[in-house]
């Protein structure tokens, strides 16, 4: 059903908005707020165990804070897997588990694996072309629902290897199956990536994470084809702002007062979690009162 719903935007052609998350309420939050789809974010996940996005977290913990998001939502969720956990035969299990849990589909990045993330400072090492299209094609082959989407990413920019690289890249994933490309870069304006799209003659759909390059706004890239833009991180980054400033308040102040009228209150966490629906099908379905005779 979620996958059958990625598959319709794709095929809208409108500008497909997702927001990154790492939980159930974090991909609720999302969904609240109007975005089309979640990013199971492997940086947001990886950041909530407090270890580095560098594969260090199994596709078993990922998967399971991609099932609470998918639980707690009803748009798609769509997965960062890294470099696919592996050689083919892992990217073949991933997506076997990643869609039997209902997922709407899966991105794979063309760096070996053990990956690093890509703004981290430090050698990116990549997949040979040949090598990572054979991952695409596998994955392509494993799935059982025609819906389910399968994402390329390519880091060719990212690891300094050049416009020409990127675009062999990605015509070559294309060719593989691949039923999107995203294309990354983290320079501070959106040059490269103007340039990619630009220069890029396939058919495939586009791709962006304007991490670093944020003025590019959601008019722009639609004017320049691409159909699909993640926010891939913001909700950690703001929920570790507004964490630490609230947490050095209450240090500070000697009490809560002060940051009660700038938090959530309790009456929003219980609708968040589904407390008052709860209470109501309690209520709903009690067992009515015993009439003796």
């Amino acid at each position: 059903m979620k996958a059958q719903k990625l598959r319709e935007l794709l095929n809208s052609k409108k500008l497909i908005r997702v927001m990154g998350a790492h939980n159930g309420l974090s991909a609720k939050l999302a969904e609240q707020a109007g975005f089309d789809a979640i990013w199971a974010s492997g940086l947001e996940i990886s950041a909530t165990h407090s270890v580095p996005d560098a594969n260090i977290l199994t596709m078993t913990e990922n998967l399971q804070a991609a099932i609470s998001m998918n639980q707690a939502t009803s748009i798609p969720i769509i997965c960062d897997c890294d470099s696919g956990y592996g050689n083919v035969n892992n990217v073949i299990r991933m997506v076997k588990e990643y869609e039997r849990n209902g997922m709407a589909g899966i991105c794979i990045e063309d760096k070996q694996f053990p990956k690093l993330n890509s703004f981290v400072e430090g050698p990116q090492k990549l997949t040979p072309i040949e090598e990572f299209a054979g991952k695409i094609r596998a994955a392509k082959d494993t799935q059982l629902d025609p819906n389910f989407v399968v994402i390329a990413r390519i880091e060719a920019l990212i690891a300094g290897q050049g416009m020409q690289e990127a675009l062999n890249r990605a015509y070559a994933y294309e060719e593989a199956g691949a039923d999107a490309i995203l294309i990354h870069s983290k320079q501070k304006q959106p040059h490269e990536i103007i340039s990619f799209v630009e220069s890029y003659k396939g058919s495939a759909p586009m791709v962006i994470v304007p991490t670093t390059y944020p003025t590019l706004d959601v008019e722009q890239i639609s004017n320049f084809g691409i159909q699909m833009v993640i926010y891939a991180n913001h909700g950690l980054r703001s929920s570790i702002k507004a964490m630490q400033e609230t947490f050095d308040r209450i240090l500070k102040e000697g009490n809560t007062a002060g940051v009660e009228l700038d938090i959530s209150t309790m009456q929003e966490v219980f609708e968040l979690q589904g407390m008052y629906e709860m209470r109501r099908q309690e209520d709903k379905y009690s067992a009515a009162p015993v009439t003796l005779k």
